[in-house]
């Protein structure tokens, strides 16, 4: 084997080997579930009934390997109002909503703007959900307002850095937020992404309908050119498929997570190490734009076939350099829509001429070099001793196995200490936030990505967090729907009066006994048990329209559960 082959064949076994693969407990992904559940607890300081629903987005949401050296420097959450909603300039306004927005609901127009992929939003519509029905009416707005994206932001607060207590526990990840609206709908902008003719089946049909069905977002951001327009630079929105993107890159092969990974580490430490300002030529989305191209127009087997790490990557870069030295990176899903800042003050044809200049045996030393290298310093000195000399094919081999070997043995070691920091993290973030339904529901939604078991601890905690609640404030309604939602039942965080109406807490009584009767005697049915005679309660208290209709069968639910507990008396 020549000395080029045997290099990128070391740095390939290399990046195979120490690339762990999810579901692994990770520091980033438990502070992320961390941050959404404490967003979840806030609301705009001129709104206390509007919620933040957030979602983990970039490298944290991304990217299912973990390798040696960081791939995650931040957090990245994007975060929208439940009481706001994007639809597509004509669309008829939504009769129905998913239940994490509000009774009350303000939808705004997509309007476009003279660049692709930027828009205005313009207030059309009021949305009302009427309780008899659960269907929302609406009446048209013709007040001409445009929406800003500086509104709700005026508070320091809504960086969100998160818990600071925390601060004082963990080496914890700065969170990089920002603030968006949901759009349900594909937006016409992006129409022929879903229909667009793709030789290798990537992404596959299935994917493509989920996506498309699962709309975008508006992120509060104005084109560079834009920017110190005064009107403008407030107004504008961009296009957002993060969401999309989430899903397309969880669908890679881990040759293709490992590659991006590697592109991406080798433009931000070699190429561009000083180019930090907004107008560097490449960024992590470029890179990104490229992974995704390649994705679609290469075969499986490009990928696959005795797989070269190094080769790839010099493909890569060179396809780069040609969309550089053409001034276009096309978007991925939007038509017409160039990346690339053409007036950037940075040398372009220095990085054109960088990346043209990179072949294998360059590129392969680098990564020995300046990656795994690095690699070495973090394992104990018998190891990293052995990359003092690599000057032969035997040594240089050996220090690389031998740091393998050592990633490889201290799995387990990671994952606990991870893991005592992740149940600190949560019992802190419950105690002193508290805990909501909204919170719940995002607890219960990202801890499960993390570690399967650390929804069991959550659950352990948040029973504890309520006895300490019901011992200072009694059982209160929240508190009721706190615990139903841990216990795994539907509870609807909308808020308007027929939350606790007797025949809404009539239901989710009758849910609550049909698990129970569906399943083997545990403590959890137990709990069950006692929350379906809460919520009876409840129903018995109401005094609505209802309220007479369901006293008795409310009664007669109470005298079954009473007795199927032992709790009665004989006559």
């Amino acid at each position: 084997m020549s000395h080029e082959c045997f290099v990128d064949d070391v740095v390939t076994t290399f990046f195979l080997n120490t690339c762990r693969l999810h579901p692994q407990l990770t520091r980033h992904a438990v502070w992320a579930a961390v941050q959404c559940a404490w967003i979840a607890t806030q609301h705009p300081d001129d709104d206390a009934e509007a919620d933040w629903i957030p979602l983990i987005t970039g490298s944290a949401a991304e990217f299912y390997i973990e390798p040696m050296l960081p791939y995650v420097n931040d957090i990245d959450v994007m975060f929208h109002l439940n009481t706001e909603l994007a639809i597509p300039r004509g669309h008829p306004p939504p009769t129905q909503l998913p239940a994490e927005f509000s009774n009350n609901v303000e939808v705004w127009e997509i309007v476009d703007s003279h660049l692709p992929g930027y828009v205005y939003l313009k207030l059309h519509y009021a949305l009302t959900e009427c309780t008899d029905d659960d269907m929302y009416r609406y009446f048209t707005h013709d007040s001409g307002w445009y929406l800003s994206h500086r509104r709700h932001l005026g508070d320091e607060r809504f960086k969100f850095h998160g818990p600071a207590l925390l601060a004082q526990h963990i080496h914890f990840l700065s969170v990089d937020s920002v603030r968006c609206v949901r759009c349900l709908s594909w937006p016409p902008q992006a129409a022929d992404w879903p229909t667009r003719h793709r030789n290798y089946d990537w992404p596959d049909s299935a994917t493509v309908y989920r996506l498309f069905n699962n709309g975008c977002d508006l992120v509060g951001v104005a084109h560079h050119e834009c920017k110190q327009d005064e009107w403008m630079s407030k107004y504008q929105w961009r296009l957002s498929f993060s969401r999309a993107e989430i899903v397309l890159l969880n669908s890679w092969m881990p040759v293709q997570q490992i590659v991006y990974h590697m592109l991406r580490i080798f433009v931000k430490t070699k190429l561009l190490p000083t180019n930090i300002d907004d107008n560097e030529v490449l960024k992590n989305y470029h890179i990104k734009t490229l992974m995704m191209w390649a994705c679609e127009l290469k075969s499986s087997s490009f990928w696959t076939n005795d797989p070269n790490l190094i080769r790839i990557c010099v493909e890569l870069f060179h396809t780069m350099s040609v969309w550089l030295s053409d001034a276009q990176c096309p978007h991925y899903f939007i038509n017409n829509c160039n990346l690339l800042i053409t007036d950037s003050s940075f040398d372009v044809e220095m990085v054109i001429s960088q990346l043209k200049s990179i072949d294998q045996v360059w590129l392969s030393t680098w990564f020995i070099n300046s990656y795994i290298r690095e690699c070495s310093k973090l394992c104990p000195d018998h190891v990293s001793s052995l990359f003092s000399d690599v000057s032969q094919h035997t040594k240089l081999q050996n220090a690389v196995s031998a740091i393998v070997d050592w990633r490889l043995n201290t799995a387990l070691k990671d994952m606990l200490r991870v893991l005592h920091s992740a149940e600190f993290n949560i019992a802190v973030v419950v105690s002193h936030y508290s805990l909501t339904v909204r919170s719940c529901i995002c607890w219960m939604t990202e801890l499960p990505k993390t570690y399967t078991h650390l929804t069991d601890y959550l659950i352990a905690v948040a029973f504890v967090h309520v006895m300490y609640k019901i011992s200072k404030t009694g059982f209160t309604d929240e508190l009721m729907d706190v615990l139903a939602t841990i216990a795994g039942q539907s509870v609807s965080t909308r808020r308007h009066p027929s939350q606790c109406s007797s025949d809404l807490s009539l239901n989710k009584a009758t849910k609550l006994m049909k698990v129970v009767a569906n399943n083997l005697p545990s403590t959890m049915h137990l709990i069950k048990i006692e929350l379906s005679k809460a919520y009876l309660y409840r129903a018995l208290r109401c005094k609505d329209f209802d309220s007479d209709s369901i006293y008795c069968l409310a009664n007669v639910y109470l005298a079954v559960l009473y007795y199927t507990t032992g709790q009665y008396q004989m006559r």
